[in-house]
């Protein structure tokens, strides 16, 4: 057989409880910002929130989050739909322009049976790729090389979100885009 391949992050997910009753993604706009931190959020609005995945397919692998928990579209309001698809291109754009990405892939998983990891939560993925991206890693070894930190990248991404409307829990949002009819 040959060397092991060590991916000692993925124990954390290995571990950690899987349907537990908390929320990963609830609770976003009234954490702190230490909270904030350590969940590798990047940026939350009034509706919405991006992230970045824990367990990200490639560096930079962000999420974009309803404040609504709810399973599937359909559930959405109208409100709450128009704005989280909003900030889905708000942040494909500003995440190409962060991480000089080639492509991406953008997709949401509708139920266990497609995939989703946190089938109760409706998120969309925005995963960053690159011409050659792929290699021998994850064929042989089912293992991701991400070359950055999780909260390097977070660092780094937190200026191109910056001029978003940050939600706060007293209501007042600001008078940043989403007040003026920006990103809601």
């Amino acid at each position: 057989m040959g060397n092991p391949l060590w991916a000692p992050w993925r124990i954390e997910y290995i571990l950690a409880p899987k349907g537990r009753a908390d929320c990963i993604f609830c609770g976003i706009p009234r954490a702190s910002e230490q909270e904030q931190r350590s969940r590798l959020v990047v940026a939350t609005t009034r509706r919405a929130f991006v992230m970045l995945n824990r367990y990200p397919f490639a560096s930079g692998h962000l999420l974009v989050v309803p404040h609504a928990h709810v399973a599937s579209l359909d559930a959405l309001d109208a409100e709450d739909h128009e704005a989280l698809f909003r900030l889905v291109r708000e942040s494909a754009t500003r995440l190409r322009a962060a991480v000089k990405c080639e492509g991406m892939n953008v997709g949401i998983n509708l139920g266990t049976a497609a995939g989703a990891g946190i089938a109760e939560h409706l998120h969309v993925h925005i995963v960053p790729r690159w011409s050659g991206d792929t290699n021998f890693m994850p064929v042989l070894a089912d293992v991701r090389v991400v070359p950055q930190a999780l909260e390097a990248t977070r660092d780094h991404l937190l200026s191109f979100f910056a001029d978003l409307p940050v939600a706060r829990i007293d209501g007042d949002h600001g008078s940043g885009p989403a007040a003026r009819g920006g990103v809601p």
